[in-house]
């Protein structure tokens, strides 16, 4: 049995059209429910997060974190707020450049945490990780930087993301 899907008129102002029955040889793809449920599983998980790494069993807990770590503590508390809170929103509204404006902005937050991360470097790491913690970190640079780059084009567009 196929997941139900709903048929939005023409003009409806996201232009999401995947959900349109005509395109791709009558293959349908779940939107706005799977979309929504994408939004709470994401929120569950930041939430999940939050949880782990300030209370139980705390980020001390990890072997390698050095206690320069509260120093970067608040802006990865930020970028996971900013993301909870974006899902959130998403949840509730569902609307394109409602999401593009929301992952811009988390991923925003989530730059300020890899540069304070990148100043701070509160790892302690043999010399080898150490340069591979600072690839991934540039890693993460990069793609943030595609990210941001992608949901503006999504924000001018006002389209949902293909799938």
């Amino acid at each position: 049995m196929s997941a139900p899907t709903e048929r939005r008129p023409t003009g409806h102002g996201d232009n999401d059209t995947r959900n349109d029955t005509r395109r791709g040889a009558g293959v349908t793809v779940a939107g706005p429910p799977a979309r929504r449920s994408g939004y709470a599983g994401s929120l569950l998980v930041s939430l999940v997060m939050l949880f782990l790494v300030n209370t139980w069993p705390g980020w001390q807990a990890v072997p390698f974190l050095t206690p320069a770590t509260v120093l970067v503590l608040g802006a990865v508390n930020a970028s996971i707020i900013a993301r909870a809170v974006a899902d959130l929103v998403n949840l509730l509204l569902d609307l394109p450049r409602v999401r593009a404006l929301g992952d811009m902005i988390a991923i925003g937050f989530g730059v300020a945490a890899l540069v304070q991360i990148w100043q701070v470097f509160p790892l302690d790491v043999s010399a080898t990780w150490q340069v591979v913690a600072r690839v991934l970190l540039a890693i993460g640079f990069v793609g943030s930087a595609i990210g941001i780059l992608e949901a503006a084009v999504r924000f001018v567009r006002g389209r949902f993301p293909r799938s």
